[in-house]
């Protein structure tokens, strides 16, 4: 064998004049057509086979570099980029088995194509050499038009890699695009579902039981109207992101915002046996993260805000809904209108869960009393609890909120009117006010006004005339101790001029 690896190969021609152009086979592709020509490497301890197989290649339009030994083949393709190897087994200091396990460490078989080059009667280096991670194989003495032919096949299998990887790239580079751009306006795992199954965009939906979340920020609206444009989105943009993050961190699904009202879902699209216990952790985060939220106000010279979270567990219609031309992934039922209801009965830092919510969180949740309240489309009353905090591995807890008031030394007149959503239900009732914080107040008046329900209150000068400005309230349970015909009053909106005003007959 070593003899036979000294014997200069003969490599064989058609009976043609050496000038003509050898055909290719049909299933070749010209290196030359090739926007740039392919670079091969020729290892070949014998100078004449080196240069014979390397004048050949370069009249087919290939780039060729030579190395005479594997220790040199090693160190070139260490330092430039090749397209192919040709390289012969039986050389000194370094054979071509030893070359192929060192280069085959850094570069894979689809990264660089390896064709060895042995005698007939080397089956056996053969085997090794493609266990070895060779591509394929020619024998000596070689005969050029199958060298030529082999060599197109790996090249063109190159090319086919280089360009499936090039399209998986730009695949992952475009599905991450879509990904992130889609995931600032829908969760990860909707976007997942559109982008992974194809039904995923089918119009249609099914019942399924979910925890749905609505907050809203008290009094938002009101102050908007006094700030510039820029610093209302400044105000919403700090809120929502932090809201965002949170229950995206308790894998709810956010499913809208609706100016400063937010809406998520926990057990849609995916469902897990803890989505309630997850949907109240994640009010009590958000409600804890409203200090924060108001420390960056307080610098930014932006107006303090409060929220208040409804919590309610139900069966609802879940799925894509719309048309052909606009959809969105949501629910529709009686339980998306009940947890609205309940959200419109909280105060600022409150949050308020339904019978079911809790039920389905466990024994971990930590309440407060028993609310009942009479919700406008609901037949009978729906029952409710003050959630204060959730034990357990999420170990949140509300601070306790008080509202300490002050008598006044003089009390202030005014008049209120009861409101059903955003519509006056009355006429304006005389009251004064007998005791206040900047936050509330206690009215007493002749008439009795049921807790949570929602109130406008105007101030009145001397002359008994309505002074500007608007307070809107929600009633709030009586203490013990509370004059008779008296309601507190915890305030959602109140405007600089009425604001100054309790301060100064606070102050007093």
């Amino acid at each position: 064998p070593e003899a036979a690896s000294q014997q200069p190969a003969t490599i064989k021609t058609p009976a043609q004049p050496a000038a003509a152009t050898m055909p290719l086979p049909a299933t070749a592709i010209p290196a030359a057509s090739e926007k740039k020509p392919a670079h091969l490497l020729v290892v070949d301890d014998n100078e004449m086979n080196r240069d014979m197989l390397s004048r050949r290649l370069k009249s087919r339009g290939f780039t060729v570099k030579t190395a005479d030994d594997g220790q040199q083949a090693v160190d070139i393709i260490a330092k430039e980029e090749f397209d192919l190897v040709l390289l012969d087994i039986m050389m000194p200091v370094l054979s071509g088995i030893d070359a192929l396990k060192i280069v085959r460490q850094t570069k894979s078989v689809a990264d660089l194509p390896i064709i060895m080059a042995t005698a007939k009667d080397q089956g056996e280096d053969i085997v090794e050499a493609l266990k070895l991670g060779a591509n394929d194989y020619v024998t000596k003495p070689l005969d050029f038009p199958v060298v030529l032919a082999r060599a197109e096949t790996q090249l063109s299998l190159r090319r086919a890699n280089v360009e499936i990887k090039r399209l998986a790239q730009d695949l992952d580079v475009k599905n991450r695009f879509i990904r992130q751009t889609f995931g600032r306006y829908l969760s990860d795992e909707i976007v997942s579902s559109l982008l992974e199954t194809p039904e995923g965009l089918t119009l249609g939906g099914e019942k399924r039981v979910v925890t749905l979340l609505m907050s809203d920020l008290r009094g938002f609206t009101a102050a908007a109207e006094r700030l510039d444009p820029e610093q209302v989105v400044k105000v919403l943009n700090n809120y929502l992101g932090t809201m965002a993050d949170i229950i995206t961190e308790y894998q709810g699904t956010i499913d809208e915002f609706i100016g400063d009202a937010v809406f998520a879902l926990f057990g849609a699209p995916v469902r897990r046996d803890d989505d309630a216990e997850r949907a109240m952790a994640c009010a009590l985060a958000m409600q804890l993260a409203m200090e924060e939220i108001n420390a960056y106000n307080r610098r930014e010279g932006l107006p303090e805000v409060e929220m208040g979270i409804g919590l309610n567990t139900g069966e609802v219609v879940v799925g894509n809904i719309g048309s052909m031309k606009r959809a969105k992934y949501g629910v529709v039922g009686s339980h998306v209108n009940l947890t609205s209801r309940i959200e419109s009965f909280t105060v600022g830092g409150q949050i308020l869960i339904s019978v079911a919510t809790l039920k389905g969180g466990g024994d971990i949740a930590k309440v407060g009393e028993r609310l009942e309240f009479q919700a406008k489309g609901f037949k009978d009353p729906i029952a409710m609890y003050d959630l204060l905090g959730i034990a357990g591995a999420h170990n949140l807890m509300l601070p306790e909120r008080r509202e300490d008031l002050a008598d006044l030394k003089q009390p202030l007149a005014s008049s209120y009117v009861v409101l059903d959503g955003k519509h006056i239900d009355g006429a304006a009732v005389a009251a004064r006010i007998v005791k206040a914080s900047k936050s509330g107040a206690l009215l007493l008046t002749a008439d009795a006004v049921a807790a949570l329900s929602n109130v406008r209150v105007r101030l009145h000068d001397d002359a008994g005339q309505e002074m500007p400005g608007d307070l809107y309230g929600k009633v709030l349970s009586s203490r013990a101790g509370d004059p008779e015909g008296s309601f507190r009053v915890k305030f959602t909106s109140v405007p600089p001029e009425v604001a100054s005003l309790i301060e100064r007959v606070l102050s007093a």
